[in-house]
Protein backbone atom coordinates (compact mmCIF):
# COMPACT_ATOMS: atom_id res chain seq x y z
CA UNK A 1 0.00 0.00 0.00
CA UNK A 2 1.54 3.23 -0.64
CA UNK A 3 0.19 6.86 -2.76
CA UNK A 4 -2.32 6.54 -5.60
CA UNK A 5 -3.11 9.65 -7.42
CA UNK A 6 -5.81 10.71 -9.81
CA UNK A 7 -5.35 13.05 -12.76
CA UNK A 8 -7.20 14.67 -15.62
CA UNK A 9 -5.97 13.89 -19.06
CA UNK A 10 -8.07 16.78 -20.93
CA UNK A 11 -9.63 20.15 -19.86
CA UNK A 12 -11.35 18.78 -16.19
CA UNK A 13 -14.86 17.01 -16.39
CA UNK A 14 -13.01 13.62 -16.98
CA UNK A 15 -14.64 12.57 -14.20
CA UNK A 16 -11.88 12.64 -11.19
CA UNK A 17 -13.98 12.54 -8.60
CA UNK A 18 -16.46 9.82 -9.88
CA UNK A 19 -13.13 7.49 -9.46
CA UNK A 20 -12.10 8.83 -5.99
CA UNK A 21 -15.47 8.08 -4.57
CA UNK A 22 -15.40 5.05 -6.10
CA UNK A 23 -11.93 3.95 -4.91
CA UNK A 24 -12.44 5.05 -1.33
CA UNK A 25 -15.16 2.71 -0.82
CA UNK A 26 -13.56 0.08 -3.26
CA UNK A 27 -10.30 0.31 -1.73
CA UNK A 28 -10.66 1.64 1.87
CA UNK A 29 -7.61 4.27 1.60
CA UNK A 30 -6.38 5.93 5.09
CA UNK A 31 -6.88 9.29 3.75
CA UNK A 32 -7.93 11.07 0.89
CA UNK A 33 -5.83 14.48 -0.07
CA UNK A 34 -7.51 17.00 -2.22
CA UNK A 35 -5.35 19.44 -4.32
CA UNK A 36 -5.86 22.78 -6.54
CA UNK A 37 -9.33 25.23 -5.25
CA UNK A 38 -13.15 25.99 -5.11
CA UNK A 39 -12.41 27.30 -9.34
CA UNK A 40 -13.12 23.58 -10.45
CA UNK A 41 -15.61 20.93 -8.33
CA UNK A 42 -16.46 17.27 -8.11
CA UNK A 43 -19.93 16.05 -8.37
CA UNK A 44 -20.18 12.78 -6.42
CA UNK A 45 -23.48 10.47 -6.03
CA UNK A 46 -24.33 9.29 -2.37
CA UNK A 47 -27.90 7.90 -0.78
CA UNK A 48 -29.70 8.97 -3.98
CA UNK A 49 -28.14 12.49 -3.66
CA UNK A 50 -26.08 14.25 -5.58
CA UNK A 51 -22.91 16.71 -3.88
CA UNK A 52 -21.23 19.29 -5.90
CA UNK A 53 -18.10 19.79 -4.34
CA UNK A 54 -15.29 22.28 -5.00
CA UNK A 55 -12.98 22.16 -1.65
CA UNK A 56 -13.85 18.57 0.44
CA UNK A 57 -12.56 15.36 -1.05
CA UNK A 58 -14.84 13.85 -2.79
CA UNK A 59 -14.04 10.06 -1.05
CA UNK A 60 -16.06 11.79 2.13
CA UNK A 61 -18.35 9.56 0.69
CA UNK A 62 -15.96 6.64 3.11
CA UNK A 63 -16.58 7.62 6.57
CA UNK A 64 -13.63 5.64 7.46
CA UNK A 65 -11.54 7.75 5.87
CA UNK A 66 -9.71 10.74 6.79
CA UNK A 67 -10.06 14.22 4.29
CA UNK A 68 -7.19 16.14 4.08
CA UNK A 69 -6.49 19.39 1.77
CA UNK A 70 -3.09 20.01 0.89
CA UNK A 71 -0.81 22.74 1.83
CA UNK A 72 -0.91 23.92 -1.87
CA UNK A 73 -4.91 23.91 -1.46
CA UNK A 74 -6.63 27.41 -1.63
CA UNK A 75 -9.16 27.31 0.39
CA UNK A 76 -12.34 29.53 0.46
CA UNK A 77 -13.63 28.99 4.29
CA UNK A 78 -17.22 30.00 3.47
CA UNK A 79 -17.55 27.75 0.55
CA UNK A 80 -15.58 25.23 2.75
CA UNK A 81 -17.77 25.02 6.25
CA UNK A 82 -21.05 24.74 3.40
CA UNK A 83 -19.28 21.75 1.94
CA UNK A 84 -19.04 20.28 5.39
CA UNK A 85 -22.65 20.86 6.34
CA UNK A 86 -24.36 19.69 3.44
CA UNK A 87 -22.21 16.20 3.31
CA UNK A 88 -22.23 15.96 7.12
CA UNK A 89 -19.17 15.31 7.57
CA UNK A 90 -17.63 15.98 11.32
CA UNK A 91 -15.16 17.76 11.76
CA UNK A 92 -12.54 15.09 13.15
CA UNK A 93 -12.68 14.35 9.90
CA UNK A 94 -11.01 16.66 8.29
CA UNK A 95 -7.35 18.38 8.20
CA UNK A 96 -6.29 21.34 6.44
CA UNK A 97 -2.92 22.25 6.47
CA UNK A 98 -1.45 24.82 8.13
CA UNK A 99 0.25 26.68 5.01
CA UNK A 100 -2.98 26.42 2.79
CA UNK A 101 -3.88 29.29 1.01
CA UNK A 102 -6.74 31.10 2.04
CA UNK A 103 -9.02 32.91 -0.14
CA UNK A 104 -12.19 35.39 -0.06
CA UNK A 105 -15.42 36.48 -1.79
CA UNK A 106 -13.18 39.65 -2.17
CA UNK A 107 -10.71 38.44 -4.87
CA UNK A 108 -13.39 36.57 -6.69
CA UNK A 109 -14.49 40.25 -6.79
CA UNK A 110 -11.27 41.40 -8.06
CA UNK A 111 -11.32 38.48 -10.80
CA UNK A 112 -14.82 39.93 -11.80
CA UNK A 113 -13.50 43.49 -12.33
CA UNK A 114 -10.59 42.39 -14.31
CA UNK A 115 -12.92 40.52 -16.97
CA UNK A 116 -11.05 37.11 -16.02
CA UNK A 117 -14.42 35.14 -17.49
CA UNK A 118 -14.39 37.27 -20.88
CA UNK A 119 -10.74 37.12 -21.17
CA UNK A 120 -10.09 33.59 -20.07
CA UNK A 121 -13.53 31.99 -19.44
CA UNK A 122 -12.19 32.14 -15.82
CA UNK A 123 -14.66 30.55 -13.36
CA UNK A 124 -14.49 33.96 -11.04
CA UNK A 125 -13.91 31.89 -8.10
CA UNK A 126 -10.58 33.94 -7.02
CA UNK A 127 -8.55 31.31 -7.20
CA UNK A 128 -6.20 33.18 -9.24
CA UNK A 129 -5.54 36.23 -7.59
CA UNK A 130 -4.92 34.33 -4.82
CA UNK A 131 -2.27 32.21 -6.22
CA UNK A 132 -0.55 35.62 -7.72
CA UNK A 133 -0.72 37.12 -4.61
CA UNK A 134 1.16 34.86 -2.70
CA UNK A 135 3.84 34.64 -5.27
CA UNK A 136 4.14 38.11 -4.79
CA UNK A 137 4.23 37.72 -1.21
CA UNK A 138 1.47 40.49 -1.12
CA UNK A 139 0.69 41.29 2.96
CA UNK A 140 -2.72 40.73 2.65
CA UNK A 141 -2.40 37.07 2.17
CA UNK A 142 -3.22 34.61 4.97
CA UNK A 143 -2.69 30.98 5.34
CA UNK A 144 -5.02 28.78 7.11
CA UNK A 145 -3.14 29.22 10.50
CA UNK A 146 -3.95 32.72 10.39
CA UNK A 147 -7.37 31.71 10.45
CA UNK A 148 -8.82 31.70 13.94
CA UNK A 149 -12.07 29.49 12.83
CA UNK A 150 -9.76 27.12 11.21
CA UNK A 151 -7.37 26.11 14.43
CA UNK A 152 -9.47 22.77 15.15
CA UNK A 153 -8.64 21.68 11.76
CA UNK A 154 -4.96 22.61 11.15
CA UNK A 155 -2.56 19.49 10.18
CA UNK A 156 0.65 19.06 9.20
CA UNK A 157 -0.66 17.17 5.59
CA UNK A 158 2.74 16.33 4.58
CA UNK A 159 3.87 14.54 7.80
CA UNK A 160 0.33 12.69 8.32
CA UNK A 161 1.08 11.02 4.81
CA UNK A 162 4.51 10.42 4.65
CA UNK A 163 3.21 8.71 8.35
CA UNK A 164 0.74 7.10 6.48
CA UNK A 165 3.14 5.17 3.83
CA UNK A 166 5.59 4.42 6.06
CA UNK A 167 2.75 2.30 7.83
CA UNK A 168 2.03 0.36 4.81
CA UNK A 169 -1.36 2.78 4.29
CA UNK A 170 -3.10 3.65 1.36
CA UNK A 171 -3.65 7.61 0.73
CA UNK A 172 -5.82 8.64 -2.59
CA UNK A 173 -4.59 11.83 -3.95
CA UNK A 174 -7.40 13.84 -5.63
CA UNK A 175 -5.84 16.10 -8.67
CA UNK A 176 -7.98 18.79 -10.06
CA UNK A 177 -9.19 19.91 -13.63
CA UNK A 178 -6.86 18.59 -16.67
CA UNK A 179 -3.56 18.41 -18.40
CA UNK A 180 -4.78 20.61 -20.78
CA UNK A 181 -5.16 23.51 -18.33
CA UNK A 182 -1.70 23.24 -17.11
CA UNK A 183 -0.44 26.61 -16.76
CA UNK A 184 2.92 24.99 -17.92
CA UNK A 185 1.92 22.29 -20.32
CA UNK A 186 -0.97 23.28 -22.38
CA UNK A 187 -0.81 24.54 -26.10
CA UNK A 188 -3.46 27.34 -25.36
CA UNK A 189 -1.45 29.68 -22.93
CA UNK A 190 -3.40 31.62 -21.79
CA UNK A 191 -5.96 29.99 -21.60
CA UNK A 192 -4.87 27.82 -18.91
CA UNK A 193 -5.70 27.25 -15.15
CA UNK A 194 -3.50 29.44 -12.46
CA UNK A 195 -0.84 26.38 -11.70
CA UNK A 196 0.41 23.01 -12.93
CA UNK A 197 -2.00 20.05 -13.30
CA UNK A 198 -0.32 17.04 -13.27
CA UNK A 199 0.94 13.86 -10.96
CA UNK A 200 4.10 15.27 -10.24
CA UNK A 201 2.58 19.16 -9.19
CA UNK A 202 0.06 17.72 -7.25
CA UNK A 203 2.47 15.38 -5.31
CA UNK A 204 4.32 18.54 -4.98
CA UNK A 205 1.10 20.45 -3.21
CA UNK A 206 0.81 17.36 -0.75
CA UNK A 207 4.67 16.95 0.30
CA UNK A 208 5.53 13.29 -0.92
CA UNK A 209 7.91 11.88 -2.96
CA UNK A 210 7.16 10.26 -6.47
CA UNK A 211 9.14 7.36 -4.68
CA UNK A 212 5.99 6.27 -2.54
CA UNK A 213 3.29 6.02 -5.58
CA UNK A 214 2.38 2.77 -6.98
CA UNK A 215 -0.76 3.72 -9.06
CA UNK A 216 -1.32 6.74 -11.36
CA UNK A 217 -4.47 6.85 -12.52
CA UNK A 218 -5.17 9.10 -15.69
CA UNK A 219 -8.78 9.78 -16.44
CA UNK A 220 -10.07 10.06 -20.00
CA UNK A 221 -13.65 11.52 -21.45
CA UNK A 222 -14.76 9.58 -24.64
CA UNK A 223 -15.77 13.60 -25.84
CA UNK A 224 -13.99 16.07 -24.04
CA UNK A 225 -15.23 19.04 -22.58
CA UNK A 226 -14.05 22.96 -21.64
CA UNK A 227 -15.80 25.43 -20.05
CA UNK A 228 -18.44 27.78 -22.52
CA UNK A 229 -17.24 31.16 -23.76
CA UNK A 230 -14.06 32.41 -24.74
CA UNK A 231 -12.18 29.24 -22.29
CA UNK A 232 -9.40 28.34 -25.39
CA UNK A 233 -9.53 26.22 -28.72
CA UNK A 234 -11.14 22.83 -28.55
CA UNK A 235 -10.32 20.84 -31.58
CA UNK A 236 -13.30 19.43 -33.69
CA UNK A 237 -16.11 20.74 -31.31
CA UNK A 238 -19.13 19.51 -31.89
CA UNK A 239 -22.98 20.20 -30.10
CA UNK A 240 -24.41 18.50 -27.91
CA UNK A 241 -27.13 17.59 -30.14
CA UNK A 242 -24.53 16.03 -32.92
CA UNK A 243 -23.25 13.83 -29.51
CA UNK A 244 -26.76 12.86 -29.05
CA UNK A 245 -27.26 12.18 -32.65
CA UNK A 246 -23.93 10.21 -32.68
CA UNK A 247 -24.63 8.25 -29.01
CA UNK A 248 -28.23 7.45 -29.96
CA UNK A 249 -29.96 8.65 -26.22
CA UNK A 250 -33.77 8.99 -26.68
CA UNK A 251 -33.32 12.58 -24.64
CA UNK A 252 -31.24 15.75 -24.87
CA UNK A 253 -28.24 15.52 -22.92
CA UNK A 254 -25.84 18.57 -22.16
CA UNK A 255 -23.33 19.34 -19.30
CA UNK A 256 -23.11 22.10 -16.83
CA UNK A 257 -20.00 23.38 -15.18
CA UNK A 258 -20.14 22.27 -11.21
CA UNK A 259 -18.79 25.38 -10.27
CA UNK A 260 -20.62 28.21 -12.64
CA UNK A 261 -23.44 26.42 -13.63
CA UNK A 262 -22.45 27.17 -17.55
CA UNK A 263 -23.33 25.25 -20.38
CA UNK A 264 -19.56 23.26 -21.37
CA UNK A 265 -18.57 22.71 -24.89
CA UNK A 266 -17.65 19.47 -26.17
CA UNK A 267 -16.00 18.02 -28.31
CA UNK A 268 -14.61 14.49 -30.58
CA UNK A 269 -11.48 13.15 -29.07
CA UNK A 270 -8.34 14.22 -29.75
CA UNK A 271 -5.98 11.52 -29.18
CA UNK A 272 -2.60 13.98 -29.53
CA UNK A 273 -3.61 15.85 -26.49
CA UNK A 274 -4.53 12.18 -24.09
CA UNK A 275 -0.83 11.04 -25.75
CA UNK A 276 0.78 14.10 -24.44
CA UNK A 277 -0.85 13.83 -20.98
CA UNK A 278 0.30 10.09 -21.10
CA UNK A 279 4.03 11.34 -21.57
CA UNK A 280 4.19 13.86 -19.28
CA UNK A 281 2.19 12.15 -16.08
CA UNK A 282 3.26 8.65 -17.11
CA UNK A 283 0.09 6.91 -15.68
CA UNK A 284 0.03 2.80 -14.68
CA UNK A 285 -3.58 2.66 -16.20
CA UNK A 286 -6.58 4.67 -17.77
CA UNK A 287 -10.18 5.59 -16.29
CA UNK A 288 -12.66 5.75 -19.38
CA UNK A 289 -15.74 8.50 -18.91
CA UNK A 290 -18.73 8.34 -21.56
CA UNK A 291 -19.28 5.03 -23.40
CA UNK A 292 -22.81 5.99 -22.89
CA UNK A 293 -21.84 8.89 -25.27
CA UNK A 294 -20.38 6.02 -27.72
CA UNK A 295 -23.71 4.31 -27.52
CA UNK A 296 -26.52 4.43 -25.32
CA UNK A 297 -26.67 1.22 -25.32
CA UNK A 298 -23.48 1.11 -22.56
CA UNK A 299 -25.59 3.47 -19.98
CA UNK A 300 -25.69 1.60 -17.28
CA UNK A 301 -23.67 -1.64 -18.22
CA UNK A 302 -21.34 -2.57 -15.13
CA UNK A 303 -19.68 -5.93 -17.18
CA UNK A 304 -17.24 -5.28 -19.75
CA UNK A 305 -18.74 -8.14 -21.48
CA UNK A 306 -22.13 -6.44 -22.28
CA UNK A 307 -20.63 -3.28 -23.52
CA UNK A 308 -21.21 -2.49 -27.32
CA UNK A 309 -18.81 -3.36 -30.02
CA UNK A 310 -18.29 0.31 -30.34
CA UNK A 311 -17.30 0.59 -26.66
CA UNK A 312 -14.99 -2.15 -26.91
CA UNK A 313 -13.53 -0.94 -29.48
CA UNK A 314 -12.62 2.14 -28.46
CA UNK A 315 -11.43 0.50 -25.65
CA UNK A 316 -8.66 -1.60 -27.28
CA UNK A 317 -8.22 1.52 -29.31
CA UNK A 318 -6.97 3.33 -26.20
CA UNK A 319 -4.91 0.49 -24.89
CA UNK A 320 -3.17 -0.02 -28.45
CA UNK A 321 -1.64 3.43 -28.95
CA UNK A 322 -1.23 4.07 -25.10
CA UNK A 323 0.36 0.56 -24.37
CA UNK A 324 -2.13 1.10 -20.90
CA UNK A 325 -4.66 -0.89 -19.45
CA UNK A 326 -8.41 0.82 -19.39
CA UNK A 327 -9.06 -0.63 -15.71
CA UNK A 328 -12.83 1.50 -15.01
CA UNK A 329 -15.13 2.32 -17.97
CA UNK A 330 -17.98 5.00 -17.10
CA UNK A 331 -21.18 4.01 -18.40
CA UNK A 332 -23.15 7.11 -16.81
CA UNK A 333 -22.68 9.84 -14.27
CA UNK A 334 -23.60 7.95 -10.85
CA UNK A 335 -20.45 6.12 -8.77
CA UNK A 336 -22.83 2.76 -9.73
CA UNK A 337 -22.57 2.85 -13.64
CA UNK A 338 -19.37 1.86 -13.78
CA UNK A 339 -17.39 -1.01 -15.30
CA UNK A 340 -14.65 -2.48 -12.44
CA UNK A 341 -11.88 -4.19 -15.04
CA UNK A 342 -9.00 -4.62 -12.50
CA UNK A 343 -9.45 -8.46 -11.35
CA UNK A 344 -10.08 -9.50 -14.24
CA UNK A 345 -6.75 -8.10 -16.08
CA UNK A 346 -4.82 -8.93 -12.88
CA UNK A 347 -6.09 -11.98 -13.75
CA UNK A 348 -4.92 -11.97 -17.05
CA UNK A 349 -1.50 -11.08 -16.13
CA UNK A 350 -0.80 -14.00 -13.98
CA UNK A 351 -2.22 -16.46 -16.41
CA UNK A 352 0.56 -14.86 -18.71
CA UNK A 353 3.24 -14.96 -16.07
CA UNK A 354 2.76 -18.30 -15.48
CA UNK A 355 2.64 -19.33 -19.16
CA UNK A 356 5.60 -17.92 -19.34
CA UNK A 357 7.65 -18.96 -16.24
CA UNK A 358 7.61 -15.47 -14.00
CA UNK A 359 6.74 -13.53 -10.92
CA UNK A 360 4.72 -11.17 -11.58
Amino acid sequence: MAVTVVIGAQYGGEGKGKIVAYLSIRDNPHCIVRCGGPNSGHTVYKDNRVFRLRLLPAGFVNPRSRLLLAAGSIINPRILFEEMEIASVERNRLGIDRNALIITDSEAQSEAELGLRDKLGSTQSGTGIGVAKRALRDESVRIARDIPQLKPYLADVAAEVNSAVDNGKLCIIEGTQGFGLSLYHSSCYPFATSRDTTASAFLSEVGVSPLVVTSVIMAVRTFPIRVEGNSGPLKDEITWRDLRLRSGYPYDICEFTTVTGRLRRVASFDMDLVKRAAMVNRPTQLALHGADYLDFANKGVKQYELLSGKAKDFVQFLEKELSLPVTLIGTGPEQSELVDRTSQLQEATECLASLEGRDV
